[in-house]
Parts: C-alpha cells; sequence; structure tokens
C-alpha cells in the first residue's frame, strides 16, 4: 500500500494518497489539484477514485477538475445529493485497489451526509489498519453539529446522529487503528483540534475530551453549547461542492490597475485587500485597507472577513504575491478579484494619495504603557477559549470576526488601543476593521501573547 497525507497550513487541511497495483484515490482534496497529480504520476499510480468525506464547508474542493484530469470516479456518501454524476456509498459498500479495500461507514453529525472510510491492506493484516474520519473525529476534537441548519436540522439532532457515529461505530473499532482527520488546529470545523496530524483510535478514546464517557442527553448538550459564529462562507462553499466548481484555470485572472483606477474603484465599492505582512502594512497602507497576511491562514480569514460577492483589489509585495493570494482566496470560493494596484503601495504613494500607519509594538512596551498608564485599551482578539486559559491584565476579548465589529460600538475609537493575538497576525487584521471604524490611535503587539509569556511577564485568567 501507498500512502501519503498533504496538509495544507493555510485552511488547516488534509488531503490523503492511497492506492495499491497501479491505482489510486485520492480523499478531500484541495481545489489545486495538481500535487496529488503529480504524485501519483512519480508512484506509477492511476488515480481512479476521488473520495469527499463531505460536502466541505471550509474549503472549495477540487474533485470535479481532479476527476476530469485523471479520469476518476468522484464518490460521495449517499445523502450529498450531489448534482454532477458520481457514486453515492452506503454503509459496508466497498472499493478494492490491488492489495487495499475501502469500507465505507456512514458517520452523520457533523453533516448528514458525512462518511468515514475504513482501509485494510491484505499484504499487512487481516484488519483494518487506517480510517479516514473527514470531520466527524479529529485529534483531541469532533466536528461541530451547527453547519447544516440550513438543511432542515437542528444543532441537536446532529450533535444526536454525531453521537450515534462515534459511539455506534466508530468508538467500536480497535484501538490501534490509525486515524486520519481532514483538520487540524486553527480549522473552525472544530472547537479544540489538535496540531496532531494523526491519532489512533485508543489514544482518542483516552484523550480526546469529546470521548468521554457520558449519555448523549450530555454530549448533546456539551456540543451545543458555546459554538462560535460559523464563518459566513460555509453555506456558499458548502453548496458550492455540490454543484462542483470549475477548474483554477478557468478564473478571470486581475488586471494591472493605476493608482487612479484604483482610487476610483474604491469609491465604486470595491475593497483593497492588502496581503502584506503585519509589519509592512502598518508602516504604511491605503486608508480603508483590509490587512490578511499571506504568511497565516490567509483564506481561512479571507473566507470569513470577506462577502463571497466583494469586487476585491489586491495590495501585495510582488506579482507573485498577486498569483498566491487569487489561487488561496479561490480555495474558499472568492474568486471576485477585479485587479491588483500594479507597483504596489509605492506607486500609491507616488501618485500623491493619502497613506497611513499603525503603530507597532513589543511586548516589552506593552508592558511599560501599562505600568505608567490606566487609560489603554487592551483588545484581545483571540478564540474565547484561548484567552481563558491566559491573557494580558486588563485585556478585554473580542474574536476576530462579527464580534469585532459589535465591540467596535462599545470602545471609544478616540482612546489608544492596543491589539493582541497569539502572534501578531490576527492583531493586525484586527486593527485594520477597528481603523475602517474610525479608532485613531491604534497599536498593534507584534509577537502577542506568545511573546508576552516567553518574557515572563504575568497572564490573568
Amino acid at each position: 500500500m501507498y500512502f501519503k497525507q498533504f496538509y495544507l497550513s493555510c485552511l488547516a487541511h488534509a488531503s490523503y494518497l492511497i492506492g495499491s497495483n497501479g491505482e489510486a484515490a485520492v480523499i478531500d482534496p484541495q481545489r489545486d489539484v495538481d500535487q496529488y497529480m503529480s504524485e501519483a504520476d512519480a508512484q506509477g499510480l492511476k488515480i481512479r477514485y476521488v473520495i469527499e468525506t463531505h460536502l466541505h464547508a471550509d474549503f472549495v474542493s477540487g474533485h470535479r477538475e481532479l476527476a476530469s484530469r485523471s479520469g476518476a470516479e468522484i464518490v460521495f456518501g449517499e445523502k450529498a445529493s450531489a448534482t454532477f454524476p458520481h457514486r453515492a456509498v452506503r454503509d459496508h459498500d466497498e472499493i478494492s485497489m490491488g492489495s487495499v479495500t475501502l469500507r465505507f461507514m456512514e458517520t452523520p453529525g457533523h453533516t448528514p451526509e458525512s462518511i468515514s472510510v475504513l482501509v485494510s491492506d491484505a499484504d499487512a493484516s487481516n484488519k483494518p489498519q487506517k480510517l479516514f474520519t473527514g470531520d466527524t473525529l479529529f485529534i483531541g476534537d469532533v466536528g461541530r453539529p451547527d453547519l447544516a441548519g440550513a438543511k432542515g436540522y437542528t444543532s441537536e439532532m446532529m450533535a444526536a446522529m454525531l453521537y450515534e457515529s462515534l459511539h455506534g461505530k466508530l468508538l467500536k473499532l480497535d484501538d490501534n487503528v490509525e486515524v486520519y482527520p481532514a483538520h487540524g488546529a486553527g480549522s473552525a470545523c472544530g472547537r479544540n483540534i489538535s496540531k496532531e496530524s494523526s491519532s489512533t483510535i485508543g489514544q482518542q478514546r483516552e484523550f480526546n475530551y469529546a470521548l468521554q464517557p457520558m449519555s448523549k442527553d450530555a454530549f448533546v448538550a456539551l456540543m451545543t453549547r458555546d459554538l462560535p459564529d460559523a464563518p459566513a462562507y460555509f453555506q456558499h462553499d458548502a453548496e458550492y461542492n455540490r454543484i462542483g466548481a470549475p477548474a483554477l484555470k478557468d478564473i478571470s485572472k486581475p488586471v494591472a490597475l493605476s493608482p487612479a483606477d484604483v482610487n476610483k474603484l474604491m469609491q465604486a465599492g470595491h475593497r483593497v485587500l492588502d496581503v502584506r505582512a503585519a509589519s509592512a502594512y502598518g508602516a504604511q497602507h491605503i486608508p480603508g485597507s483590509l490587512n490578511i497576511g499571506l504568511g497565516g491562514q490567509f483564506a481561512s480569514w479571507a473566507g470569513a472577513l470577506i462577502p463571497i460577492k466583494t469586487p476585491l483589489i489586491l495590495v501585495a509585495e510582488s506579482d507573485e504575491g498577486v498569483d498566491e493570494a487569487v489561487m488561496r482566496l479561490a480555495r474558499v470560493g472568492l474568486e471576485n478579484t477585479k485587479g491588483y494596484l500594479a507597483g504596489g503601495i509605492e506607486a500609491w504613494k507616488h501618485a500623491r494619495l493619502e497613506i497611513v500607519s499603525i503603530e507597532q509594538i513589543s511586548v516589552d512596551e506593552l508592558r511599560a504603557r501599562l505600568d505608567r498608564s490606566d487609560d489603554l485599551e487592551v483588545l484581545d482578539v483571540r478564540r474565547t477559549t484561548e484567552y481563558a486559559d491566559g491573557h494580558v491584565p486588563r485585556a478585554a476579548n473580542s474574536p476576530l470576526g462579527p464580534q469585532l465589529a459589535r465591540t467596535a460600538s462599545d470602545i471609544d475609537p478616540n482612546r489608544t488601543t492596543a491589539v493582541i493575538c497569539a502572534g501578531g497576525f490576527r492583531s493586525s487584521t484586527a486593527t485594520s476593521i477597528l481603523e475602517q471604524y474610525g479608532f485613531s490611535h491604534l497599536l498593534n503587539v507584534t509577537g502577542g501573547t506568545n511573546a508576552w509569556i516567553s518574557a515572563g511577564f504575568e497572564l490573568e485568567l
């Protein structure tokens, strides 16, 4: 058996290639599919199947392009109701490739159509060895149950299904079966996902908080309590995956725009997305622009913060940065990039158009300011669970996302406000949003809470 995991940090997304005897299957592919074609070719494998564990909400899949280019058959759970030709599988259905057998298990709960894929390699053992769990079971967590509301299910109904899938099926497998999920830490499809990329049923049985002994009612209450807002793009992407997205090459390319053109389009409602690092953005940027740096989980945050149909103009360090941003935006269904600022921010300055900046401060300076001033507002934009584990003294919590806009109306925009996250990426994005709400004295804390801890400063609980 040949096996490889592909991990995309930008989306905290894991996909897989598995094969035997010259045939292969790709499980939960990302939208840009060249790497699967290249790897299969290098290993002498022909991709016969493209398997989706469910209708992904957090990214756009490349299943249709990969199937078109490889001649593969697309496989979904029966309840997916995909609108293109595919094989709809149910419990106990199987696919064989040489010595490898893939057995499908219907495991609803995260979504109604969710399936898991149990792998057996007859050359290695007569028992199953691997399990692809999609978003049903993560390492350290399970899939959130609140993403199927538009399909007529309540979160409580989905959580009850998830309990049955976990306890009635997955936890009945041997402890040594290896677990390979579709996401890792940082994905919005779970709340407490580990940084580990794989585990075993036995390890999850012992350490996963959601798998500890409890009644179904207790599990439902736990899974539906304090759920964060689902990113707005999730419903769009799930339906996009149901019909199948076009190939990346068919998306319109953005055009080079002069500063005057950009200025005019901004007045007409186009959104400027600055994809440079926080330090570059803080030093000088176009007023009203949104900063989401390419160095972090760019695609996830872009999808969460930018409405799908928004016409975009990019500001990047280079043409290569523009190309990368367009591809990564397409991974979450943002396909409306109209152009980019030719010559970057230097061209904007040369045209004598307005430039603004946001001061970047170290944790040492933040500590000094806190010691000498009671008037400094500190805003922690990490997730609520991160904040609860320890935060800078006097910091208020407003997670990056819809809640930040609500919080902005409760803070005096004329006060000096220091914004902090874990490392400085989310906080820079947050400052760009707050700037649009009239905040004129913003500080971005470089290094974030991680740097605060490393410096030995105390945390408040």
